[in-house]
């Protein structure tokens, strides 16, 4: 049997947890990017429960089950491409695709370096560039360049396992944002807001018995993050595991979308101490202007 497809789902069982609200997402401030930015109306996260102990080397099993689950199918939500309404899936999932994406950052520092080689000047300004097109994206400016443009000089800046990181695919994805895109002169907005979303969606209550400890450290991502001290190194750690979900019906991809773009995608993330997954979803296309 191939990875993804039904057959043992590992007797998960999930509930859909319609109180957990994400203010990363409902903020007047961020309501006011998304907008600017032509993704409000088109991103949206929601919670569940489940209730077995996750173990990450089954995710295939876990995600397919959540699928099947009759508490999910009519409370998973996604835009309809014909539509482009809010509905549910309404169709039956065949297979599934969940690629782990890395999720160890523990601080925005991780984006200094766009001040170091001179993507952004010291005072959060973007370095303007001249215009260029990379399907579908307009650049003119260094950070686009930077984050679209593969033969660029300033594309090494982040590595290939930098870029897969969790950290810079929420950076990247609020930087090329939606269809109308209105993108920012200066920095500071995008990294605020993609501290918001990565801190509310790793976020997680912890207690001493667990040898899990809370950590402020300035611009640090710490004192929310789902972190675990290892006993032994007393070093912190991320325990929230992240996948790049797509789901298949007999037709063809499903979900996020039947049409396939790197601005739409479904992040699932789950933390095994709480038994909760988070989703992250957005559909590529014109947001909400008003």
């Amino acid at each position: 049997m191939a990875a993804g497809e039904p057959g043992d789902l590992g007797g998960y069982y999930f509930r859909f947890l319609p109180q957990k609200t994400f203010q990363c997402l409902s903020t007047p401030e961020t309501t006011s990017r998304l907008r600017q930015w032509s993704m409000l109306g088109r991103v949206a996260a929601q919670a569940f429960g489940f209730d077995q102990t996750f173990q990450a080397y089954r995710k295939d099993e876990f995600v397919m089950a959540f699928f099947k689950d009759p508490n999910v199918i009519p409370n998973l939500q996604l835009l309809s491409d014909s539509s482009g309404q809010w509905t549910t899936l309404g169709t039956e999932v065949k297979k599934i695709e969940a690629i782990n994406v890395p999720c160890t950052q523990l601080s925005m520092s991780f984006f200094n370096r766009l001040y170091d080689e001179d993507i952004v000047r010291d005072n959060g300004h973007i370095v303007k560039c001249l215009d260029s097109f990379c399907d579908p994206f307009p650049i003119s400016d260094e950070l686009r360049k930077m984050l679209l443009v593969e033969d660029s000089e300033k594309y090494e800046v982040f590595s290939q396992p930098d870029r897969e990181e969790f950290l810079f695919c929420l950076f990247k994805h609020l930087c090329l944002g939606g269809a109308l895109c209105q993108y920012e002169d200066v920095l500071h907005p995008y990294l605020e807001t993609t501290k918001l979303l990565y801190k509310d969606l790793v976020r997680v209550t912890w207690n001493g018995p667990n040898n899990l400890l809370r950590v402020n450290v300035g611009s640090s991502l710490r004192n929310q993050h789902s972190v675990r001290k290892n006993p032994q190194t007393k070093k912190i750690q991320i325990t929230s595991s992240v996948f790049k979900v797509t789901a298949y019906d007999g037709a063809g991809v499903c979900y996020p979308s039947t049409k396939s773009h790197e601005q739409t995608f479904s992040y699932f993330i789950v933390d095994p101490i709480k038994r909760h997954v988070h989703v992250l979803y957005h559909s590529y296309g014109v947001g909400e202007m008003s």
